[in-house]
């Protein structure tokens, strides 16, 4: 607004507006260019683009959801379902459900692709019911247990952290896809899947990784039960042949699950054995085994019993001769 000498009575507020909508920029642009932000940033767009271009490769001429390509609408409901959770998440600095929201994305998948791809024989049904059975388990074991616990130490440092936090959401919505694309591929298929020594085998393997799994889990919570046992690592049952015996059966039932579908696969669903490969590197090299072999560590690398544990116990697979 002009007052009567044509000076703009305005202009204050808006040099102000203006300086405050440059700070914020300025603010926002050291937040991007801040490198531990950059890697967060580049990490959330390689994850979506592997899982994107797995999507694209393994479900050329498939069925379609919604108009989208079945694989790539799973893609995106899986990273979907992992941003809308993660936004309470942040808000609340909280990490209880984000195992629960995991299994929940593996049971919605699984639901999407067989009301889309409907399961054609008894091999589908199989691939369906393990996967379903294990999600279910696992992802109620898990949050129960953060529940009673309080806490999950693999978020204690990066939950405060917005990028850090959100890529922790989107690698779970990449591992949810690349561990089940397989078994998406098969289901999808319009093929008839005959039921083959390949299912048998595959499944007998995943039983067995399943049931070492469950041991190892129910070991490990009946030994931290004990007020006696407080302060103390467990070196007893599947624990006393391997220093991560569930991680162990967790990456055997995934090979079971894909030697059931190597018959039923070809050209670029091959793709497909990146499923038993993603959850051995996730298992061995990222989130699983050097979080807590580093935690061990710090909490008891002065223990001599530990570090003769340690010494003696292989740190995934059990070896011929059990330790003494």
């Amino acid at each position: 607004m002009l007052d009567g000498s044509g000076n703009g009575r305005e202009c204050p507020a808006l040099l102000d507006d203006a300086k405050h909508v440059t700070q914020a920029a300025l603010n926002f642009s050291r937040f991007i260019l801040n490198t531990k932000n950059l890697r967060a940033l580049l990490g959330i767009v390689i994850a979506v683009s592997i899982a994107a271009l797995a999507a694209w490769a393994a479900g050329q001429g498939g069925i379609r959801a919604y108009g989208w390509p079945l694989l790539l609408f799973c893609a995106a409901l899986s990273f979907g379902v992992q941003w809308l959770a993660f936004v309470p998440a942040y808000l609340l600095k909280t990490e209880k459900f984000y195992d629960l929201a995991g299994s929940a994305t593996y049971l919605l998948l699984l639901a999407v692709v067989a009301r889309f791809g409907p399961p054609r024989s008894w091999a589908d049904v199989l691939l369906l019911g393990l996967c379903g059975l294990w999600a279910l388990r696992l992802g109620l074991f898990l949050f129960l247990r953060v529940h009673k616990d309080g806490s999950d130490k693999r978020f204690a440092q990066i939950k405060t952290s917005f990028l850090r936090f959100a890529v922790s959401w989107t690698l779970q919505g990449l591992w949810v896809f690349l561990t089940l694309l397989p078994v998406l591929i098969v289901v999808s298929s319009s093929n008839w899947h005959s039921t083959t020594a390949w299912t048998l085998v595959g499944a007998a393997i995943w039983a067995l990784g399943f049931a070492t799994e469950v041991v190892a889990d129910w070991q490990k919570r009946q030994f931290r039960a004990n007020p006696a046992n407080a302060g103390k690592f467990i070196q007893t049952g599947l624990w006393a042949w391997s220093r991560h015996p569930n991680y162990a059966g967790e990456i055997v039932l995934w090979i079971g699950v894909f030697i059931i579908c190597v018959p039923m696969l070809s050209g670029w669903q091959w793709i497909g054995i990146v499923s038993p490969l993603f959850v051995t590197l996730l298992i061995t090299k990222v989130s699983g085994v050097p979080l807590l072999e580093a935690s061990a560590d710090k909490r008891w690398g002065n223990d001599a019993d530990y570090v003769r544990y340690k010494q003696s116990t292989p740190v995934l697979w059990p070896s011929a001769k059990r330790r003494e």
